[in-house]
């Protein structure tokens, strides 16, 4: 057949004698001008290039959006690309009615198509380039454009061409769109003036775009790349060779901030008080209407493209259905047009890709929301964090594990909430995890363990191990389900009340005053009553007075920490900086806190930043070389951080697990030195120092540093030798002041405290070194000294990883390989026979699937091949029969394969779990001087909830994804078999796609959960110091670093969640490929209608499933992280917890008379460590009080340790009544002796379960311990006694509190031999006298040993030993001892004279 353009059939196709506009021909020639003109003018220049010389401002230059009307000229762009198309169509099927060839009736429509890409093209080249006057071509081409329509749809109306025709629409639709790209033209000329203006428009940058830093590039690229996510390219291809790290993700875009939501949250929030005078009908403001004001309209947004998407959805049956009938005539009416198969095929691939965008632009709009919500959430967390009371924390209204759950829990639920809000037979829950409160509890500090394993308390840890796993059997049953989030009113009672008229001068010569205070931490009841005092201007004050009498909580009274019932608290303007500008009257800090100035203030409890030695000191401040070095003198800490491996940059690990107490303790005191304060409150900063330290830290610190500047200083304390120094002296008794004055007055006034206080100085004790070298060698195991063997390991080590850099392909192959033999761990785990259960029934079950589909296909295709439908009535009910079997089989099996998966699950949790809580609790003591508590919670929170809830819901997905995936291409190919060879390239891209992305999703998975980390850190460290932030006024640096935390962890997010998008879209469009090439071959082969229909309904489940299996497989090989974490710590060796005597050979009495025996005894804490105990030998008869002495690295606590086999005895033995405990099993031995540890733990729960866990013993018991104890009259006024409540830590008692607790718990065990690991640390010199008499009444008949850091507190004994370097250098009475003049022993107490 020739070609014409007008055709050869037909001879008046040339004529005009009737116009030149009356002929058809003529016409669609007529519409090909604006199209050669545009290719003509542009293509030059698209191939000649330009730069973007109009740009005076570094930026991403390819995504700078200068021009209005954007989005709306690539929405018309798209739009006429498609209407195109269907010209393109119409006119090839109307001239396949032709004798002849029409060009005419299809050449047009093609060059405007060519063209319509080109305008696109150039238009955005233009933009990015910044060089407006080059649209005028544009402009040009859309007027010529729209002329030429306009006179072929006139040309139409005069021809009296029909609305139902396909052309007459396809151009009045033409029109229309080349009149609005006109008029977006003309918008662009007003708006930047660049031409027919004299002064066209100057354009400056986004600030995001100017900041090179800002990466995340969505908000500002253009539509094509938005919806195809083209930008994330670059990141995604580098992946794979370079690993993703914060530096390459950069920083939010300022409208994503948590700052910029914050305030937009709030402003909503606040909006609601004053538009419904909620203050006049006394209603909280609704938190949901804030945020439905703040973020409401992009999830309407995100809405409308989800319906849109489900609308589209509606296309594929209706096309496959006319595919299936297959018609063979073409219509060209716009009607029977469409019921064209090849048409309809195309439609359906459009269909599906337009859906497929919208969809995932839904998805994007609603995880941008949910991160800007979380992050305005997290914003307003923080906030009402800094302003909750103590006694919110401290009596346990608000506890950490409540804190983590709100920022780590509820966030990400609201967020995945506004995710699934376009669902709305969906929303997200979670069942609240109450397990990670449990396993915190036990290992919160390092010191428990010794408890919990010297105590054989194990079985207790047990009952609380079944308590975790029926609260997690009962979250897998809540799993299945969903509820909404609901928001919790945070609990917050500020202490200080807004009453601010109330100002009073006082001397100048006082810092603060207090007047008539009653205070109390939230019970309503006065915890401080009468409070007159006031604190000196320029001077030392020391409070003082014995446990529980309130000298810390007047502290905090005077910070405003507690609750004020009476009196005020007044501040004078001389306490202030030096550099701050003060008025002329002084404040009340219950009027208004932010008018009291930075106090430095170090707390009872050390608290320390997760950060260098040096940021922990400093704190904010300017550093100041000088400075920085006299505040380490003062406070000793030099040699300390000589030890260090790098020094004072060290990073500190969680809480200071890596330090020792007084190593803590000094690096708080030197953080308040540091401080440019005139005011300096000190709470009890000696209590953790021996002597010789305290003396340093008093003359070079207090005496010295602090007093030569004229500050003020607050100092409680238990050192009562310290008196003679102090210009005040505040004496407390019972939550009041007994006493005020200097030493001098109290002496004249009250002689007979004085000569209490004189006869306590008199018997002043040599402490010695507290920290022992074992400790230090085991808290600075984390950052071991490097030896030169350690260096030349080290050098051979970084040689060969070099060798490895430099091979790519191994790299690329390790960041590629899955791990699947840790996937096989996780499925033995659950058992093989579920293993096999599961496997079996999800083959079994997608059998019967595609089973039923293939019989309805055969059914179907048997009635339209017009078989004999009423004659053979047995056949068609055998067709039934088999159906209802196979859909009632399926039924069955996706039950079973559900509850298989779910099972295996639980089972495969519940083993690891059960098997990780036993290895940590049987573990080594080493183990968790080694290990950070933060690693371990880890294991048990984060990685356990993996394992629990992420991975089996995973694994099922995934596998039913894969096995959906392989019986669509095996149906599909069944029925068209050429669809096998389609099927090789969109195989290979689909390869490309996931390994490409499984790299990258990988390292943006592993960024979002490094960077969650320390953001949950941060909120638990602020929590932690709230009083000490507050003290300190660093409210404002704390919130600052809080936004930057949660601003990395969002980026970090946002980059994973544009990830999956990318990867989502490819595989929309890669399954759009696959239905399309399903339908063409379909429609070429020309099959019964049954299979036809069935292969392409497996082709639209491709769509939906295949994008799934990559991204399941990529999020199960980060999950087996998990797994593989936990195996790391079930391969450690445990304690040899089974002996080699049966525990029924063991006298249930022992031991009975105390006497221990230790013979040649050899001790170490690890094979490869040399020995701390070096043949010691020792004898101590029954009933005997023994005390150990010595200084620094002598071996005194490794020997108490060596009792209950927490180290390494791997030569001598200890004998006590008779058994060798080495033979014992380990939690017979330990659960029948008993120790007093340096550091008091409590456990949350009730006093009686503190003192009695077993709960083995009667009231009358505990209330004698607790009498001796010293306790009985305040336990008996705490509501409930004995089960009144012990909060998190026990931080609802002072420290001596706790230390006086864990004396009554030994004493309720009342063993026959007693270990006190200098167990009156915290605990003041009159009381602790009291104890120890008590304790020689008590344990009269029973052997005590005192591991003693003060001398005086064995100069009682029956028996003292002296160790030196793990030796027994003396060992006698005491009395024998001192008679030796030149002896250790001797030395250590005339030290005390």
């Amino acid at each position: 057949m020739r070609l014409s353009f007008c055709g050869n059939d037909n001879a008046s196709a040339y004529n005009i004698s009737a116009g030149v506009l009356r002929n058809v021909c003529f016409v669609d020639a007529l519409n090909l001008v604006p199209h050669v003109f545009l290719l003509f003018i542009t293509f030059p220049i698209l191939f000649i290039g330009w730069g973007s010389q109009s740009s005076k401002v570094q930026i991403h230059h390819n995504t700078w959006l200068h021009f209005p009307g954007h989005n709306l000229r690539w929405i018309l762009t798209f739009t006429l690309l498609f209407v195109h198309v269907c010209e393109i169509a119409e006119g090839i099927v109307s001239d396949t009615q032709m004798k002849s060839r029409h060009l005419h009736l299809f050449l047009p429509a093609i060059m405007g198509f060519v063209a319509a890409t080109v305008s696109i093209v150039y238009y955005h080249n233009i933009e990015t380039s910044n060089f407006p006057k080059l649209l005028l071509a544009l402009f040009l081409y859309w007027i010529m454009a729209f002329v030429t329509k306009t006179i072929k749809l006139v040309r139409y109306c005069q021809d009296g061409v029909p609305f139902s025709q396909l052309r007459f629409c396809i151009t009045g639709i033409m029109v229309i769109l080349y009149g609005l790209l006109m008029a977006v033209e003309i918008n662009v000329i007003r708006v930047r003036r660049y031409v027919f203006f004299m002064n066209p428009q100057k354009v400056k940058p986004p600030e995001d775009l100017q900041d090179l830093g800002v990466r995340f590039l969505q908000p500002f690229v253009n539509l094509l790349s938005k919806a195809t996510y083209w930008w994330m390219n670059t990141l995604i291809i580098s992946a794979h060779k370079k690993p993703v790290d914060l530096k390459a993700i950069g920083k939010l875009p300022i409208a994503m901030r948590a700052l910029t939501n914050y305030v937009c949250l709030k402003e909503a929030y606040e909006e609601q008080k004053v538009t419904k005078d909620l203050e006049i009908t006394g209603t909280d403001p609704s938190i949901w209407l804030a945020m439905y004001s703040a973020f409401g309209r992009p999830i309407l947004l995100s809405s409308t493209f989800r319906y849109l998407a489900d609308l589209l959805g509606f296309a594929g049956p209706l096309c496959i259905s006319g595919i299936v009938k297959n018609p063979s005539n073409s219509y060209l009416s716009s009607e029977e047009f469409l019921r064209n198969v090849y048409v309809l095929a195309v439609l359906l691939f459009l269909a599906l890709i337009l859906q497929r965008t919208f969809l995932q632009a839904s998805y994007y709009v609603t995880t941008e929301t949910g991160i800007n919500l979380r992050g305005a959430l997290l914003a307003m967390i923080y906030n009402k964090i800094l302003r909750l009371s103590t006694s919110n924390l401290s009596m346990g209204e608000m506890t950490l594990g409540q804190i983590n759950n709100l920022v780590a829990i509820e966030t990400n639920q609201l967020m995945w909430f506004l995710f699934l809000c376009p669902n709305l037979w969906a929303m997200p829950v979670q069942v609240e995890h109450q397990s990670k409160g449990l396993i915190s509890e036990i290992l919160q500090p390092a010191e428990p363990w010794p408890i919990i394993s010297s105590k054989g308390w194990e079985a207790v840890s047990t009952v609380k191990r079944e308590d975790f796993l029926s609260r997690m059997s009962m979250s897998w049953m809540w799993s299945v389900s969903l509820r909404m989030m609901t928001c919790h009113p945070f609990p917050a009672h500020i202490s200080s009340t807004t009453d601010t008229s109330h100002c009073f001068y006082f001397c100048h010569m006082a810092a603060a005053l207090v007047t008539n205070g009653y205070f109390s931490w939230g019970s309503g009841l006065a915890t401080l009553s009468n409070i007159n005092i006031r604190i000196p201007t320029g001077q030392m004050t020391m409070i003082v007075g014995q446990v529980g009498c309130g000298k810390s909580s007047l502290l905090l009274a005077i910070l405003g920490e507690m609750q004020t019932l009476e009196g005020k608290v007044h501040w004078s303007k001389y306490s202030s900086l030096k550099d701050v500008q003060c008025s002329q009257f002084p404040f009340d800090i219950t009027g208004c806190l932010v008018n009291r100035y930075s106090v430095a203030y170090a707390a009872q409890k050390p608290w320390l930043l997760n950060a260098t030695v040096e940021e922990n000191i400093i704190f904010g401040s300017p550093f100041n070389k000088q400075r920085y070095k006299a505040v380490t003198d003062a406070c000793s800490l030099q040699p300390d951080i000589d030890l260090l491996p790098f020094g004072d940059q060290t990073e500190i690990g969680e809480r200071g697990i890596n330090l020792s107490g007084g190593q803590r303790q000094r690096i708080c005191v030197a953080r308040a030195l540091y401080q440019n304060t005139n005011i300096v409150f000190l709470d009890d900063p000696f209590s953790a120092l021996d002597i010789h330290l305290s003396d340093h830290l008093m003359q070079e610190g207090i005496l010295k540093f602090l007093q030569e500047d004229k500050r003020t200083l607050v100092l409680v304390t238990h050192k009562l030798q310290y008196l003679p120094h102090a210009d005040w002296i505040i004496a407390m008794k019972d939550g009041m002041v007994l006493r005020e004055g200097t030493l001098k007055d109290i002496q004249n006034k009250d002689v007979e405290l004085y000569e209490h206080w004189k006869t306590l100085m008199n018997r002043q004790d040599q402490e010695l070194e507290k920290t022992t070298l074992e400790r230090k060698t085991l808290r600075r195991a984390m950052y071991p000294r490097e030896s030169k063997s350690q260096l030349e390991d080290e050098d051979e080590e970084e040689e060969e990883e070099e060798d490895e850099d430099d091979n790519m392909s191994t790299v690329l192959r390790l960041r590629t390989k899955m791990p699947w033999k840790t996937c096989w761990r996780y499925l033995t785990s659950g058992g093989f026979f579920l293993l096999f259960l599961m496997i079996f029934s999800k083959l079994l079950k997608h059998s019967v699937i595609v089973a039923i589909d293939y019989w309805l296909a055969t059914w179907t295709s048997m009635d339209n091949a017009n078989e004999v439908r009423n004659v053979d009535d047995v056949k068609s009910t055998n067709k039934v029969a088999v159906f209802s079997i196979l859909s009632g089989a399926g039924i069955v099996l996706c039950l079973i394969t559900s509850l298989t998966v779910e099972w295996m699950g639980l089972t495969a949790a519940k083993n690891l779990h059960h098997n990780l809580l036993n290895k940590i609790i049987l573990g080594p003591i080493r183990f968790f001087d080694m290990t950070p508590l933060g690693l371990i919670l880890n294991r048990f929170s984060a990685d356990t909830n993996i394992i629990d809830q992420h991975i089996p819901p995973t694994l099922e997905s995934l596998t039913r994804s894969t096995l959906l995936c392989l019986s669509a291409i095996g149906m599909i190919s069944y029925a068209t078999p050429w669809f096998l060879v389609a099927l090789v390239p969109l195989g290979i891209a689909f390869y490309f796609i996931q390994k490409y992305f499984r790299v990258a999703s990988k390292d943006l998975q592993e960024l979002d959960d490094s960077t969650q980390l320390p953001l949950l850190c941060h909120f638990s460290e602020t929590a932690e110091g709230l009083t000490t932030i507050r003290a300190f006024r660093h409210e404002a640096r704390f919130k600052q670093r809080m936004l930057e935390l949660t601003d990395t962890n969002n980026i970090a997010y946002l980059f994973l969640s544009a990830a999956n998008r990318w990867l989502e879209v490819r595989t929309d469009y890669l399954g759009a490929c696959i239905v399309l090439t399903a339908a063409v071959t379909s429609i070429t082969e020309g099959p019964n209608s049954g299979f036809v229909g069935l292969g392409l309904l497996y082709a639209l489940t491709i769509t939906n499933y295949l994008n799934w299996v990559v991204r399941n497989l990529a999020d199960l090989e980060v999950q087996m992280g998990a797994v593989k974490k936990v195996h790391s710590f079930l391969n450690m060796e445990s304690e040899n917890y089974d002996g080699y005597l049966d525990p029924s050979q063991v006298p249930k009495d022992w031991p009975q008379e105390g006497e221990i025996k230790i013979e040649n005894l050899c001790v170490r804490y690890e094979n490869n460590l040399k020995p701390v105990l070096k043949h010691v030998k020792a004898y101590i008869k029954p009933g005997q009080k023994v005390g150990i002495c010595g200084r620094t690295g002598s071996g005194k606590s490794s020997l108490s340790l060596a009792f209950f086999r927490m180290v390494d005895i791997f030569d001598g033995r200890i004998v006590i009544d008779g058994i060798d405990i080495s033979k014992l099993p380990l939690h017979t031995l330990r659960s029948r002796l008993s120790i007093i540890l340096q550091d008091p733990i409590l456990f949350s729960g009730s006093i009686r379960f503190n003192l009695d866990p077993e709960c083995k013993c009667t009231d009358d018991r505990l209330w004698e311990a607790l009498e001796i104890a010293q306790l009985k009259n305040m336990v008996k006024s705490l509501p409930g006694g004995l089960d009144a409540m012990v909060t998190e830590g026990g931080e609802n008692f002072s420290v001596g509190q706790r230390q006086l607790f864990c004396l009554a718990r030994a004493f309720v065990r009342k063993s026959s031999i007693l270990i006190m690991d200098e167990a009156t640390a915290s605990i003041d010199m009159a009381t602790e006298n009291i104890l120890q008499k008590v304790v020689m009444t008590a344990f009269a008949d029973r052997t005590v040993v005192t591991i003693a850091h003060r001398v005086h507190t064995i100069l009682t004994a029956d028996l003292v030993i002296v160790m030196k370097r793990g030796n027994i250098l003396e060992y006698d009475t005491p009395e024998n001892l001192l008679s030796q003049e030149d002896g250790i022993f001797a030395s250590f107490v005339r030290a005390d004279m």
